[in-house]
């Protein structure tokens, strides 16, 4: 099995979930005392944060493309960015290494087309609604992308101020049902958390929608191309 790269602390809680589901994916596969063997390089969010809010893309791309190359000198045979809404700097990324990039928008869009859903719903930061580096690559494969019409704000603050801080609250909870529901009305047939912390707070037990959780997709991914 190839050792897996994995660029995280965007936030800390979504890439504890990803070293869960890393690991619980890789002993299902190959059974035993089996483990994923990983490099984490997990950054500090809040300078991330601050790029992201100043729209230094550029500055952030740099950061992140040295941690690629980081984890490439320290033996990492493929990458994954855990966080969506760096995927903005994906291109960048990838460009930095030889190594494989894994994006976290192509396994989802698999699965919700193996599904057959093609008219979906996406939820995250502000930034992956309402940017367009996410949404094309979506629609690229196939997927009409519906993103809620209003709430931006407050669904963009509630991954900040709360998920990314570990605070999940049943009111907040029903702020994203509540987009859900709506994204429904307007006819999407699944929503895709889209943001690596969402899946905290939603999921099929309180959805109104079949749920896509990126996380969990990208993570069997990542175990898919290391055991490829």
């Amino acid at each position: 099995m190839k050792t897996i790269g994995l660029i995280g602390g965007m936030s800390w809680e979504s890439s504890a979930h990803y070293y869960r589901v890393l690991n619980q994916e890789t002993a299902r596969r190959l059974g035993g005392l089996h483990s994923a063997p990983i490099l984490l390089h997990s950054l500090d969010f809040a300078a991330i944060e601050a790029l992201q809010a100043a729209g230094d893309w550029d500055g952030a791309g740099t950061i992140l493309a040295r941690s690629a190359k980081a984890l490439e000198a320290g033996g990492a045979q493929l990458i994954g960015l855990a966080t969506n809404t760096m995927h903005i700097v994906a291109d960048t990324i990838a460009a930095a290494t030889s190594l494989p990039f894994v994006h976290i928008a192509d396994p989802t869009a698999q699965a919700l087309l193996a599904d057959g859903f093609t008219k979906v719903g996406l939820l995250g930061t502000r930034f992956t609604m309402e940017l367009p580096f996410y949404k094309e690559r979506l629609a690229d494969s196939g997927l009409e992308v519906l993103t809620p019409e209003v709430d931006r704000t407050n669904l963009n603050g509630i991954i900040y101020e709360e998920l990314c801080r570990g605070i999940v609250r049943d009111a907040s909870r029903q702020v994203y049902v509540a987009a859900i529901e709506k994204l429904a009305h307007r006819g999407a047939e699944a929503v895709i958390l889209g943001c690596t912390e969402i899946g905290m707070l939603i999921d099929d037990a309180v959805s109104p929608l079949p749920v896509y959780d990126t996380t969990d997709l990208h993570a069997r991914a990542l175990v898919d191309c290391a055991l490829a």
